[in-house]
């Protein structure tokens, strides 16, 4: 009960945050000392309408704790932008950008309370599971994933896998925040068949996943079906953060394996810039024609 007061509280104050940046984001950029920053203004609109979607969520949900992981991530972004302000400006600026930063240090602390009280509440991990059936015999399509560093090929999240050894692999992705590194190892492995992996512990991911690769209907191609796990309180952030973006976690997986069917049939990943994938989505304003991942903008 006390958290989901403290989480509405939190989304009250969205709300106030929200109203000022809408109202007045001249003022705002002004009192954070970014107010010499081409499109300033725009970017105070944007996180005016963030934090509007933060108070609905607090203040409409029925269990508001498990959204406050999304201001945490609100609140990552703001303390990143508000650090290259202060380290690129002297002065006056400079002094208001540190006591912004200062202001929105103690809101991320509160929130992360919040947030690590309603993970405390949840039980059990975030799952998702797709399946996808590939025109392609299974041993191909098993070896094509055994090989990790193919991952990022199809996995638009993905920046780098590394394999360090048979059994571990460095994996590196770009969130829409904050960069994120971890080292996994395969827990299971039956050739052909299937692979199961799962970050090492204290790595500061916690997430595990299993594909299975079974022959499809009259032998005819591969059925390749795949569960993700993602851990508390992590879960809970991959989930908000995803949902901000319209990328939840299950529609993330499908599109992932729609883009490694398409690897494994026709050698690329056609995509179009009106269909964004990943976090990547946030770079695509303008719609152009479709063309091969990697291919030149």
């Amino acid at each position: 009960m006390m958290t989901d007061r403290f989480s509405r509280a939190l989304g009250w104050t969205s709300l106030a945050l929200g109203a000022a940046h809408l109202a007045a984001p001249r003022a705002v950029t002004r009192l954070c000392g970014v107010d010499d920053a081409p499109g300033a203004t725009t970017v105070a609109r944007l996180v005016g309408g963030r934090e509007l979607l933060h108070a609905a969520l607090l203040l409409g949900a029925k269990n508001p704790a498990q959204w406050a992981w999304s201001r945490v991530a609100g609140d990552t972004m703001d303390l990143g932008v508000l650090g290259r302000a202060a380290a690129n400006r002297t002065g006056a600026r400079r002094a208001r950008a540190l006591a912004a930063l200062g202001a929105v240090a103690g809101i991320t602390a509160l929130d992360a309370v919040c947030a690590g009280r309603g993970s405390a509440k949840t039980k059990g991990p975030l799952q998702v599971r797709a399946s996808i059936t590939i025109n392609k015999p299974r041993e191909e399509v098993y070896r094509f994933w055994r090989d990790l560093e193919n991952l990022p090929s199809f996995m638009v999240h993905l920046d780098s896998v590394r394999a360090i050894n048979q059994r571990h692999s460095r994996w590196k992705a770009k969130g829409p925040f904050v960069d994120l590194e971890w080292e996994a190892e395969i827990i299971d492995e039956r050739a052909g068949d299937l692979i199961a992996w799962r970050s090492v512990p204290g790595t500061g991911v916690s997430t595990a996943g299993l594909v299975s690769f079974t022959d499809g209907p009259g032998g005819r191609g591969t059925v390749v079906d795949v569960s993700l796990e993602y851990g508390a309180p992590g879960r809970k952030l991959a989930a908000a953060v995803a949902r901000m973006f319209g990328e939840h976690p299950q529609q993330q997986v499908r599109d992932d394996l729609r883009r490694f069917k398409q690897v494994m049939e026709t050698g690329e990943v056609v995509r179009s810039e009106g269909s964004p994938e990943g976090h990547r989505a946030l770079r695509r304003l303008h719609q152009r024609p479709a063309q091969p991942i990697g291919g030149r903008a």
